[in-house]
């Protein structure tokens, strides 16, 4: 009996030192009746299980609270960045929203100009017919494609890829002369432009290049073989080779060429 009383009382201070707590406030905590304690065994096993459970929590962090201010620390400063970062954003998508209604509106406007200026020129250089441009496959005018409609003498409507080479080529001039218009620029270089056209149609070419001389401040540089576009140019400048191997550049200025035979 007295064994039994020394391994209790043994059990109840193993659980004081290891718990911090006296065995009548633990039996509380777990509403545990003194007459129904349970054997010195059965408590051996729990102080056994308890102390590994607490061995297991590992060693204590002293510096925690120090820990907790550097992390709440660098919390508010992500905080406040997430929050720059938002305003960032959504002035960015103001701005963009903005150019793109600019965008819009500055190029609807282009449009409608160069699409007059097209359909004026295209009817001058077939002498009839009508030409527009036709934005696809999109409802924003930003993202759209665009359709060359065109519809010769004696033709019916389509598209370009449908007409023979010196009209599509007619067409074409008209298209770029039709954006000159709208937006002249101090030098425009035309590159063997003439060279699938008839004689007829470079005649036509050619008092197109007078009417826009005429119109625009634009200065026309054309690169041709074809003689009936060199003989309407101002001026002309070639290579000629005098003696074999040798090179020379010439000048010609048939303006002034024809008031000296005037």
């Amino acid at each position: 009996m007295d064994g039994a009383r020394e391994t209790v009382q043994h059990a109840a201070d193993r659980i004081e030192e290891e718990l911090e707590v006296t065995p009548n406030a633990l039996l509380a905590r777990l509403e545990l009746d003194p007459k129904n304690m349970p054997a010195s065994d059965v408590l051996e096993e729990d102080v056994t299980r308890l102390r590994r459970q607490r061995d297991a929590l590992g060693a204590v962090n002293l510096r925690a609270e120090e820990d907790m201010r550097e992390v709440a620390e660098e919390h508010d400063t992500l905080v406040g960045e997430k929050h720059d970062l938002e305003e960032a954003i959504k002035a960015l998508r103001t701005g963009i929203s903005g150019l793109n209604k600019e965008g819009r509106a500055r190029l609807l406007a282009a449009f409608d100009q160069v699409n007059e200026n097209f359909g004026m020129l295209f009817t001058h250089l077939f002498n009839g017919g009508e030409a527009k441009l036709v934005m696809v496959e999109s409802d924003d005018p930003l993202d759209a494609g665009l359709e060359i409609m065109c519809q010769p003498p004696g033709k019916k409507l389509s598209v370009l890829s449908l007409l023979s080479g010196g009209e599509q080529t007619l067409t074409a001039l008209a298209l770029i002369f039709a954006v000159f218009l709208a937006n002249p620029a101090p030098i425009c270089v035309l590159d063997e432009v003439d060279a699938p056209l008839d004689d007829a149609n470079v005649t036509r070419f050619c008092d197109l290049l007078d009417e826009m001389t005429r119109r625009t401040e634009t200065r026309f540089l054309i690169i041709t073989h074809h003689a009936v576009t060199m003989a309407r140019m101002d001026r002309l400048f070639g290579v000629t080779m005098a003696e074999q191997g040798v090179s020379q550049l010439v000048s010609v200025d048939l303006k002034k060429a024809e008031s000296m035979v005037a």
